[in-house]
């Protein structure tokens, strides 16, 4: 984890969650707030039909891609937001343990949302994201 970005978690809370509580960068961080990261391979078509696991992937793949577009990479996140098009928690964390895994040993503060519908035919996984970087 970059030394600028501080994840404070609680111990008056549960150890549960696979994730820091909260997250702080210095008052000279230029701050990146990233767009919904789709499944959407380079031709515009939707990854992994059907599979959560497997438009996670193609989602942080993605999601590692714009980062680097905006000079920064996954350890420089310091928030998402995990919206998964479905009412059933297994889909959920089967998109979660994705996530969690590819930012690993990184865990920023997260939320895991279940969604009725996302913008692309049939898309299952979005992440959104904000990332901090120090110039210089």
């Amino acid at each position: 984890m970059p030394e600028h970005i501080s994840l404070i978690r609680s111990g008056a809370l549960s150890d549960t969650a696979e994730y820091a509580y909260a997250a702080t960068a210095p008052a000279d961080a230029r701050l990146i707030f990233m767009a919904g990261a789709c499944p959407l391979e380079s031709d515009g078509s939707t990854a992994a039909v059907g599979d959560y696991a497997g438009q996670a992937s193609k989602v942080m793949e993605n999601l590692r891609i714009a980062l680097s577009d905006a000079g920064a990479c996954l350890d420089d996140v310091i928030s998402t937001r995990v919206y998964v098009a479905s009412s059933n928690q297994a889909d959920l964390v089967a998109a979660w343990e994705v996530v969690r895994d590819t930012f690993a040993p990184h865990d920023p503060p997260s939320t895991l949302l279940g969604v009725t519908v996302l913008g692309y035919d049939d898309q299952l996984v979005e992440v959104e994201a904000v990332a901090a970087v120090v110039n210089g």
